[in-house]
């Protein structure tokens, strides 16, 4: 099944989409990877829906990609008494450890580390930012706050502190359990939450050990000060505008996105915008006008997926959810803008063999109108290089490991192909042109560009251009 359009589409999975039944919907709708949040359900819950999307799957003869979404630590303030307070602008308010219930005066905080590292003037933002408190005095076991903005607040609430380095790792003893299941399962991506330094990102694929591709969510403003870092080493970038827009003031988030994007891009490193994309479809059969924009600047900006979070996961309509999207990129994808917005930038060529010829062969594409860009590949470099040209013409990826073909259904203009590698040029010319005419890329008297390394099967190591005729 060929998609329309070369950005992808992630879906999250959830209570509104696990059976086999509507797993498949959201495919035919136009989900390319089924998205896992590991801060809700079982492993036994997770492990169900894996093995659906897998049946899907095989009954589809398509790869299609699975990314595991780790917790990462959650910093909570403690309960109070009556379960809710309502705390007033310009009131004293003080965060400790003490393990007691609390009131409109005081609320456990139990997380040592966060008091360590506070001065007065640090901002704590309480409930996604709804409440707003500013540190006066700092001490070991407690710290003493003005509420700058107030309103009601309740049990167990999320804590976020701007523009503070936290001392804390961002997998814990829960992600690692999370992350040793995911990895028996199979999952093809791991997104590894609260990222604020490279550090993290280097221990992630030290456990990870080869088995999966790592991607960095960027929800920190810690993350951003060393970003170029962070995307060198992940092999994919995830933009969660949510806890980043409260971190930061919302005006910063906008920009901030093209520029995540546009690291990403000059990487050749995928990159995912994600978080309220279609938010009011959780309850809505139609998304607002400023959602659909919302999505489409994404596009606009060369992003190589967009993703659905509550909306295909637990809200009433995932299926009309995924469909949307991908009418919405569609369009964008057809406007006579988007080629110009897209040509704006093109990621600077490197001194390689590699990509001299995957920059040669989309000018040959562009030159020959030809029906697709035919990449070999076993390790997904040659295809990413491909996809980071952003051709104007689609990227025909034929694989020879499933799980790089799975990787690969998150990256921007790939249509993966699973195949045994050639083992000769005539065979490499044969194969490319009968699987772009079965795949609907190709008729009979259009040209193809191929793109491969010698000697086969070798990893990285692309140093072929050859133009084929279709029969």
């Amino acid at each position: 099944m060929r998609r329309d359009r070369c950005t992808k589409i992630v879906a999250t999975l959830g209570p509104a989409s696990s059976t086999r039944e509507r797993i498949r919907a959201l495919v035919e709708a136009g989900a390319d990877v089924f998205r896992f949040n590991f801060s809700h359900g079982s492993h036994d819950d997770h492990a169900a829906r894996f093995a659906l999307v897998r049946e899907v799957e095989a009954a589809r003869g398509r790869p299609i990609g699975t990314l595991m979404d780790l917790q990462g630590p959650k910093l909570r303030i403690g309960t109070f008494a009556e379960g809710r307070v309502v705390l007033e602008s310009g009131r004293p308010f003080r965060l400790d450890l003490e393990p007691v219930p609390g009131d409109a005066t005081r609320v456990e905080l139990p997380h040592p580390e966060i008091l360590e590292v506070l001065a007065p003037g640090a901002l704590l933002l309480l409930d996604d930012g709804k409440i707003r408190l500013r540190v006066e005095r700092a001490e070991p076991r407690s710290v003493e706050t003005v509420v700058v903005a107030g309103g009601p607040l309740s049990d167990r609430k999320g804590v976020n502190v701007p523009g503070v380095l936290l001392p804390i790792p961002a997998m814990t003893e829960k992600d690692r359990r999370d992350l040793a299941f995911g990895m028996e399962q199979g999952f093809d991506w791991v997104a590894l939450s609260f990222v604020q330094r490279p550090d993290d990102v280097a221990e992630a694929k030290r456990l990870v050990a080869g088995r999966a591709a790592v991607m960095a969510k960027i929800e920190k403003p810690s993350a951003i000060e060393r970003l170029e870092e962070i995307v060198d080493l992940a092999d994919g970038i995830m933009i969660a505008r949510g806890d980043l827009g409260v971190e930061l003031p919302p005006e910063r988030v906008p920009g901030l996105q093209k520029r995540i994007v546009r690291v990403a891009r000059e990487a050749g490193k995928p990159v995912v915008v994600a978080t309220q994309m279609l938010e009011s479809m959780i309850t809505s059969p139609a998304p607002t006008r400023a959602e659909a924009s919302d999505v489409a600047t994404a596009v606009y900006d060369g992003a190589d997926a967009v993703m659905l979070s509550a909306e295909s996961a637990s809200g009433a309509y995932p299926v009309e959810a995924v469909a949307m999207m991908d009418r919405i990129v569609v369009e964008v994808e057809h406007d006579a803008l988007y080629r110009v917005y897209l040509d704006a930038f093109h990621a600077s060529a490197r001194q390689t063999s590699a990509d001299a010829i995957t920059q040669a062969a989309a000018r040959v594409a562009h030159t020959l109108h030809s029906a697709c860009i035919v990449t070999y590949t076993t390790s997904g470099a040659t295809a990413l290089r491909a996809a980071r040209e952003r051709p104007d013409h689609p990227i025909l990826g034929l694989i020879t490991r499933m799980p790089t073909a799975r990787k690969l259904t998150l990256a921007w203009g790939i249509h993966p192909v699973y195949t045994e590698d050639a083992r000769d040029l005539d065979e490499m010319v044969t194969k490319a042109r009968r699987i772009a005419r079965e795949e609907g890329f190709a008729e009979p008297g259009s040209s193809i560009v191929i793109t491969a390394g010698l000697p086969f099967g070798t990893p990285g190591a692309t140093n072929l251009l050859r133009v084929a005729w279709v029969t």
